[in-house]
């Protein structure tokens, strides 16, 4: 049987660079929230929330079967005002292409960069679109398009979709973003055929749970209410259960439609309205529903995480970041950490910061990991753990993206600081006290003290390494090293003034000897130099230089006794 396969495109950009208008001019359905439906979005001018709209063309030839006859192209128009980025980052995780326009006049802007960087995390393929050129004048306008693709092409070159396709547009041609768009759009057939070439056949499978992610929701009397989204996997039809699991309610699906069409059943990649059994819609105006049972609430995560270079901050250990993670965006402090034996294997860096989704399959619990104060530039194998403030409900392997959406709208910076994927759930409220002790993360420690004396050929006595109230017994037979070389263990205290004795298995060397002019105290070894001087014997050797004692060891960070760890 002969179907339409969706394929979303997300229509990313800075605001008022005409993101809304191309849509419409080339929509043929609109659906919730569309050309900024939203009365405050009339009211300012600019799209405020996620609008959806469609067209159908027949299917290109490189994809055409006897199961695809036509491409349902789902337009998501994503606001392009850096407040709503949590709202762009929720949209653009459902995208199978990118297109980014750019007001052919301004260029780049803030925005646009930061969409771009959206992007590369979300997406594979990327069309650009230099809108407005009715702004030209004629007689310069092919010169301009020119200069401005070049620019465009340059910026590209350090990102993955260098020699992206650029397509020069007017989608309203002499209007604003408040008028009637002219339905004599100039290119938007060129932009047509070009999307064509470019699409391709998303993976899809009815397999797994279904899960699905709502951007609208609303209620019609007598009928039920519907949510309004993306399914994100697996498979649902009508008279089936799902869950709202921020509600913790299971409802009944009554009908699906996809862009006004009743339909029996959709799956993965498809644009749909779910209606259920009757629920507040204020409870849900994003978010995900699911399988009953298939979605965990996550009180913290552990996440492969990596820098956006772009960033110009430090992304460090015990700081609080926004986390977007689908539609949710919540709060969250950083433990970060590395695998440490990656960590000894020198400077090899990752080819590109955009971590792949095969790379972070499921985090090893036998493995040792090393503690880490800020986050490394294309380091590999590096580890956030993520205390969200607010529990999050999430699918495994969830693409998270943390930013200072604190930080000054208006400043040309970057404020997308870095991406992680999810690789174990923590779903344990008591999750400090029953899984993290499980993490072996560790802090390399040393100790320092000094070597006050000899003993004998192999003992000596040092002062400073520990206090008088520690417990000497927890540091019994820890090796320790001098800065003359030798190798030793402590064997006790020696005396009650916090002084500890230390046994060197292969006897003290002339170093240190003549460092410490031998036995006894400074005191006994002056008065047997002054003896021999008198006698008219040699005096011992003194160098007087400071001898010192070293204690290294590793401590798990999350263990409760703190044990001393050396290997």
């Amino acid at each position: 049987m002969a179907t339409n396969l969706n394929f979303n495109i997300g229509m990313l950009g800075h605001v008022d660079s005409g993101k809304t208008s191309l849509s419409k001019s080339m929509s043929s359905v609109a659906s919730t929230a569309a050309f900024d439906k939203n009365p405050q979005s009339k009211q300012r001018g600019i799209t405020l929330d996620l609008g959806f709209s469609s067209f159908t063309v027949p299917a290109p030839d490189h994809i055409v079967n006897e199961s695809i006859t036509h491409v349902q192209y789902t337009l998501v128009d994503c606001p392009g005002h850096a407040s709503l980025i949590r709202t762009i980052i929720g949209g653009a995780q459902i995208i199978d292409l990118m297109i980014l326009v750019v007001d052919v006049v301004k260029g780049m802007q803030t925005q646009t960069a930061e969409c771009l960087v959206i992007g590369e995390i979300i997406c594979e393929k990327l069309l650009v679109v230099l809108n407005k050129i009715d702004l030209i004048p004629e007689d310069r306008r092919q010169a301009h398009i020119e200069k401005m693709s070049k620019k465009m092409h340059k910026t590209l070159e350090r990102t993955k979709f260098v020699g992206c396709d650029i397509v020069p547009v007017a989608a309203n041609p002499g209007g604003s973003e408040n008028e009637k768009v002219n339905e004599q759009g100039l290119n938007i057939e060129t932009l047509i055929e070009t999307i064509k070439r470019h699409t391709y056949i998303p993976e899809r499978s009815p397999s797994g749970p279904f899960i699905f992610s709502v951007d609208h929701c609303f209620s019609i009397r007598g009928q039920g209410t519907v949510m309004t989204g993306t399914a994100l996997s697996g498979k649902i039809s009508v008279n089936e259960n799902v869950e709202v699991p921020s509600l913790k309610e299971v409802k009944k699906v009554k009908s699906i439609q996809m862009f006004r069409k009743p339909i029996n059943s959709i799956q993965q990649g498809d644009r749909a309205g779910i209606c259920v059994t009757q629920f507040e819609p204020k409870l849900l105006e994003r978010g995900l529903v699911c399988d009953p049972g298939s979605l965990p609430t996550l009180y913290a995560a552990v996440a492969k995480i990596s820098k956006i270079p772009y960033f110009s901050g430090d992304v460090a250990t015990r700081s609080k970041f926004h986390i977007t993670i689908g539609h949710s965006t919540v709060m969250a402090r950083l433990l970060l950490f590395a695998d440490s034996s990656e960590k000894a294997g020198a400077d090899e860096k990752m080819s590109s910061w955009v971590l792949k989704r095969s790379d972070t399959d499921c985090f090893d619990f036998t493995k040792e990991y090393i503690y880490m104060e800020k986050l490394e530039e294309r380091a590999k194998n590096q580890f956030v753990l993520l205390e969200f403030e607010k529990p999050v409900t999430c699918r495994r392997n969830s693409l998270a993206i943390g930013s200072r959406l604190d930080s000054d709208i208006n400043a040309n910076k970057c404020r997308l600081a870095f991406q992680a994927r999810i690789v174990e759930s923590i779903i344990d409220k008591d999750y400090e006290k029953n899984i993290l002790p499980d993490i072996k993360i560790y802090k390399n420690k040393m100790k320092e003290g000094i070597v006050d004396r000899i003993q004998d050929d192999y003992t000596v006595i040092c002062r400073g390494l520990l206090k008088k109230e520690s417990n000497i017994e927890l540091f019994q037979n820890l090796k320790v090293e001098l800065s003359t070389g030798e190798q030793g263990k402590i064997e006790g205290n020696f005396g009650q003034s916090g002084k500890i004795k230390i046994r060197i298995p292969d006897g003290i060397g002339e170093k240190c000897k003549n460092a410490l002019g031998g036995k006894g105290s400074k005191k006994e070894r002056n008065k047997k130099n002054q003896s021999a001087k008198e006698e008219g014997k040699q005096p011992t050797t003194v160098t007087n230089e400071t001898v010192l004692l070293h204690l290294k060891f590793k401590r798990y960070i999350f263990d409760l006794g703190k044990k001393m760890i050396q290997t």
